[in-house]
């Protein structure tokens, strides 16, 4: 008997098993897996059966070995070591990437020379309105559509000749799709049980996926016996009980009512952090993305606008098209008139003669350009008395709509020249001043709570 070896440099020897059996590391399934640590040496080998893909032990009776053959085994992959280390530190970075990808609907470019990486580990999700292409791109990375030009590489392999049931993924639908004559526990085994698995490794597996979820005590039951929220989570443990490198998800959340959708976006990104497997989610509803995701791509007529963190894409929009669509924006087109050190003067047609807007200038931007100030309407302070120091900018208006919401009041503004805006206040207390429809109002901000674009 050849006694395995420690050779994970993240599990610092994790591995269990013995020569013969199946070996299995701490990482492997039910816990956090950690940030990728890919050895850049020549005989370096990547190994998908742990969350640390680090085994760098090429010696034999290293236990990766049957580990990796249970990995290969449920994902129907063949093995590839990479040629270079530059190539290892890439795949151990990015889990999907998409290159120049092209797919058109008869005469409709559905997807237009689409380009992204999805980083390992993430929870990446792509917003769009309507006709984006966001669901186009869904369906191209689980192999449903065929690319026109392109490639997707997912785990740093093409998938252009890939077919569904052999890619490393796993696709959640709006429409859980539960086979109705299978209980909870039937459900989520079914796709192990094709691939004809040992029972006891099935059973381990279900197992571990519905304490995951919490519906361990419902395991019998049957799909109609279950709310929303329970089928949801069949669903997805159904996924994820396959161990898939990318999990997608197709508006996985829109068949919830409100308050079950807000809860299940917290439980969704909680275990996505405790699989640590990459997320790609699709969706139109902006709450949704901002709540769960590290990073957001957001498309529109089949191209890609912007990518970044939520922060970035709400507090610093690329284009007034994700300005207006992340959130509810104000805006005001005018023209640089001057620069006065880190600030910029903004005419706007409209305005009393003489005024300016005080804003921060994006880059590029130089004297006479035209610019689109992009306000958020969280971001104005009210109030009836004309001095109120400490703001760089005020206009006069009048509330023309005051609506009571709750957590806070929404009021629609009249401006100079027909503009209109919209502001929210917080309801903090009984003694908050609150403005009556007709009343007259000034509006200030400061010039960093504006983002200027140059389009």
């Amino acid at each position: 008997m050849v006694r395995n070896r420690p050779c994970c440099t993240v599990c610092s020897g994790g591995w269990t098993g013995s020569s013969g059996k199946s070996g299995r590391c701490r990482n492997w399934f039910g816990t956090t897996r950690k940030t990728p640590i890919v050895s850049s040496g020549s005989s370096a080998r990547t190994t998908r059966s742990c969350g640390a893909n680090s085994c760098t032990n090429t010696r034999p009776g290293c236990a990766c070995e049957s580990a990796r053959a249970i990995s290969l085994r449920a994902t129907g992959s063949t093995a590839r070591a990479p040629a270079r280390a530059e190539e290892s530190a890439t795949v151990a970075e990015v889990s999907v990437e998409i290159r120049n990808a092209v797919k058109a609907h008869g005469a409709t470019l559905a997807v237009d020379h689409l380009s992204l990486e999805v980083r390992r580990g993430e929870f990446f999700s792509i917003l769009g309105p309507s006709g984006s292409g966001k669901t186009t791109t869904l369906r191209l990375l689980a192999g449903f559509e065929r690319l026109d030009q392109g490639d997707i590489l997912i785990e740093g392999r093409s998938m252009r000749s890939v077919p569904p049931n052999h890619r490393p993924v796993n696709l959640v639908f709006q429409h859980y799709a539960l086979f109705p004559h299978l209980t909870v526990f039937g459900n989520v085994s079914f796709g192990l049980e094709m691939r004809r698995l040992p029972k006891e490794e099935i059973r381990s597996r279900v197992a571990s996926v519905l304490d995951m979820v919490r519906l361990t005590p419902k395991q019998d039951r049957w799909p109609a016996q279950l709310s929303g929220g329970e089928q949801q989570r069949v669903a997805l443990a159904r996924a994820l009980v396959n161990q898939p490198s990318v999990l997608l998800l197709d508006e996985p959340l829109g068949a919830l009512d409100q308050q079950l959708r807000q809860d299940m976006q917290v439980e969704l990104k909680a275990i996505q952090e405790q699989v640590g497997i990459t997320f790609i989610c699709v969706t139109h509803h902006q709450e949704e993305a901002l709540t769960m995701s590290d990073r957001v791509a957001i498309m529109h007529q089949g191209r890609l606008l912007q990518v970044g963190s939520p922060q970035e894409i709400y507090e610093a929009p690329a284009s007034s098209f994700v300005a207006g669509f992340i959130g509810v924006s104000n805006t005001l087109r005018g023209r640089i008139a001057r620069f006065n050190g880190t600030t910029c003067d903004v005419t706007v047609p409209g305005l009393p003669t003489g005024q300016a807007i005080v804003a921060r200038p994006s880059a590029g931007a130089g004297v006479g350009s035209s610019v689109t100030l992009v306000l958020r309407p969280e971001r104005l302070h009210l109030s009836n008395e004309v001095r109120v120091g400490g703001f760089d900018n005020v206009l006069e208006g009048r509330v023309s709509k005051a609506v009571y919401n709750g957590s806070e009041m929404q009021y629609l503004l009249s401006l100079a020249d027909g503009i209109s805006w919209k502001a929210r206040v917080p309801n903090v207390g009984e003694g908050q001043k609150k403005f009556l429809p007709g009343e007259a109002v000034f509006v200030r901000w400061n010039a960093d709570e504006g983002v200027v674009l140059t389009e």
